[in-house]
């Protein structure tokens, strides 16, 4: 009994749309949360739906092998609950956020006519700034084969006619908020401010672009493109300069969604279509502006209409100390991260790049800012005389082209690159520092739930191990060696090979141990239950979705054990079904930070097993990526994430329990008082820091 991961996910955006409805959400935060659904919508489009649609046009046998599921109507169910979202949504910009921008004294021009008195001003920004931008090309004879609308950027579809000809002309402008804002701040009035989009700039002003024609229509459009790249799966030739040249057609890749205002003719529609070489199945209506995910940008004017800042906490005195690597010598530290300062991570490199005894640098790069201080350190680290080297994984999704350009970087300066392998991403967060102590070495490590990006930091929720423990270093020396063979025959081989050295028991990898000890742990759990002990399972990942796990979760329920689950996103475990998993609770949490955390706890007392790390719990994570989670040791640390999950776990703010279909209803009301998970986790650090 599985859940569909793409329908379980829709519930996840759902939940994020619910935060944009909730009118104790401070005004501009409900607009991010709208952004975040509309670029989590996008998205789906290019990464899961034309792979829905694929699945689909599989016959019974084949669907069933591939998915699990035979499911033919998927897609249409799929839609149904995307246009009851995009309705709910139009219900909270239009209905509730627009109005209350009014009350606040802030006009958001949205479907309406631009008034009077602003008229001129919006001429003369389209002519003095907007113009130079527009490109229209006419769709007659061969235009259409050489001109292809790109990813997400906005266009206009203009029907015109030539008035002493009367001939019907079809023709394409670019919207060009990928150069300009998207919201442009008019002259205010009556003391109160005006906000416009840049599509209704180009929209007033179409007879500057096509003079002497006739403009009988304008409808606007957008495209998601396929953002899946295809690579050959094999270890011969550069895999870099594939990725590259895949990245230069993904945003010419075939549509995946195209967009259209309703309201647009049929005809016209058609003529897209076959222009644009587009599936009548993958064209969609609606609404008058599109790529909404740019509310996020919407002007502020300085109103405190937002979150109160949570300062990040400074944890354990580590940066008063002035040395992170004298603090880990006495103890471990874990880091909760954005509640606290990320500053111990970055200090932890840039101190390793600059110290003389520091001889060797080793890390795992996923996601790197932009521009990023810890990729500055390890250049610096190289160019200081030190043995640097960095695992880049090029197949980060929408990252690619950032590791690219980093890892080009990092080679120049002397860092030893290590790409990613073609059939396996390297999904972990790890990193290793070799320091001369006298005669000996000693061995700094870092394992973390998140990447290792000072950007998301801020709003990422994630647990950061910093470690000398020789246990971890050992294994954490042995992962770092496999990694680095040069030529790399097929994974499987490699296991092989190392079988007599590669072993693992305070790390769990997967491709190599993490399935079996999880299962181990589960089943120790279910042995409790037997013997009649208390027995508990408490997890919580982004995504659960292997049908093993589950299987073995459903396994624990029937014999009594007690599985509380913190999911995310994808869900594709059926809780609450009598003689399958009756004894399994799902929660889904969404406030101000995105929760990242990996957490699992096996055990209902102080021995617990408690184990965090970079895994979900999904078929790609336990089976084709390579990750790496921790069985924590130390009793503070232990006791810190139990604490954590379970202050979670109580949260009737902005918690709500999955039902057996998966349906989101909030924690029944009680005489409790409102419990936010994310501000107690926030007071119960500062109480300990």
């Amino acid at each position: 009994m599985f859940y569909n991961r793409d329908l379980s996910w829709l519930g996840f955006n759902l939940r994020v749309l619910q935060e944009a409805a909730d009118t104790q959400v401070p005004l501009y935060e409900r607009l991010k949360f709208l952004s975040i659904f509309s670029s989590n919508l996008d998205e789906f489009f290019r990464v899961r739906y034309p792979s829905i649609i694929a699945l689909s046009k599989l016959n019974r046998k084949t669907r069933i092998q591939v998915s699990g599921s035979s499911a033919e109507d998927i897609p249409e169910e799929i839609q149904k609950e995307i246009n009851r979202q995009l309705d709910l949504f139009g219900a909270i910009l239009l209905k509730e956020i627009i109005p209350e921008l009014k009350s606040r004294g802030i006009i958001f021009y949205y479907n309406s006519e631009i008034r009077t008195e602003h008229i001129a001003e919006v001429k003369e920004i389209f002519l003095s700034h907007v113009l130079s931008f527009i490109q229209p090309i006419f769709l007659d004879g061969n235009s259409t084969h050489t001109f292809i609308p790109q990813n997400n950027h906005l266009y206009f579809v203009v029907s015109l006619k030539e008035n002493n000809q009367g001939l019907l002309k079809q023709a394409i402008i670019n919207i060009p908020s990928n150069k300009l804002k998207r919201f442009f701040i008019l002259t205010p009035i009556d003391g109160v401010e005006q906000v416009l989009f840049i599509d209704d700039i180009v929209r007033e002003n179409l007879k500057y672009i096509f003079p002497g024609l006739e403009i009988i229509g304008v409808y606007s459009i957008k495209f998601n493109r396929d953002a899946e790249l295809r690579l050959v799966e094999e270890y011969s030739g550069d895999l870099l300069t594939k990725i590259e040249k895949q990245l230069k057609k993904r945003d010419d890749g075939p549509p995946s969604r195209f967009l259209y205002q309703n309201g647009m003719p049929g005809n016209l529609q058609l003529f897209l279509a076959s222009a644009f070489k587009v599936k009548l199945e993958d064209m969609f209506a609606g609404g008058r502006y599109h790529h909404l995910s740019d509310l996020s940008s919407f002007p502020t004017f300085n109103k405190d209409l937002t979150y109160q800042k949570l300062k990040p906490l400074s944890s354990l005195n580590i940066m008063d100390s002035g040395d992170i690597f004298n603090v880990l010598n006495k103890q471990d530290v874990l880091l909760h991260i954005p509640y606290q300062s990320y500053n111990p991570v970055l200090s932890f490199f840039n101190q390793a790049a600059v110290d003389m005894e520091v001889t060797d640098i080793y890390i795992t790069l996923y996601r790197v800012a932009a521009e990023s201080h810890i990729v500055n350190a390890l250049i610096s680290a190289a160019k200081n005389g030190k043995n640097v080297t960095a695992f880049i994984e090029l197949k980060a999704r929408f990252d690619e082209a950032n590791n690219i350009k980093w890892s080009r970087v990092m080679k120049d300066a002397g860092v030893k690159i290590i790409y990613s392998m073609p059939e396996i991403k390297v999904h972990s967060k790890i990193a290793l520092i070799k320091k001369r102590k006298g005669v000996s070495d000693v061995f700094y490590a870092i394992l973390s739930t998140g990447n290792f990006n000072e950007i998301t930091a801020q709003f990422y929720t994630d647990h950061v191990l910093m470690t000398t423990d020789p246990d971890i270093v050992k294994e954490l020396i042995s992962l770092f060696k496999f990694l680095q063979k040069k030529e790399l025959p097929a994974l499987q081989e490699a296991k092989t090979a190392e079988n007599n050295k590669l072993k693992f028991d305070t790390l769990l990898v997967s491709q190599f141990n993490m399935n079996t000890r999880l299962e181990k742990l589960i089943n120790g759990e279910i042995e409790k239950a037997r013997l009649g002990h208390d027995a508990m399972i408490r997890i919580k990942v982004n995504n659960i979705e292997e049908p093993d796990f589950i299987n073995l979760l459903y396994k624990a329920s029937q014999a009594g054990v007690k599985v509380n689950l913190i999911i995310r996103s994808v869900c594709c475990i059926m809780p609450g079904l009598p003689a399958i998993s009756e004894n399994i609770t799902i929660k889904r949490l969404v406030d101000r930070y995105l929760e990242h955390t990996r957490l699992m706890i096996f055990g209902a007392g102080d021995n617990a097993a408690v184990i965090m790390g970079s895994a979900d719990l999904m078929n790609r994570n336990l089976h084709h990526r390579i990750e790496v989670c921790v069985a924590i040791k130390t009793p503070v640390c232990k006791k810190q994430l139990i604490d954590y999950f379970e202050i979670q776990w109580k949260d009737n703010d902005k918690a709500v329990i999955l039902t057996s279909n998966l349906e989101q209803k909030k924690e029944p009301e009680t005489n409790l008082p409102k419990l936010n998970a994310q501000n107690t986790i926030y007071n119960y650090l500062k109480n300990i820091s």
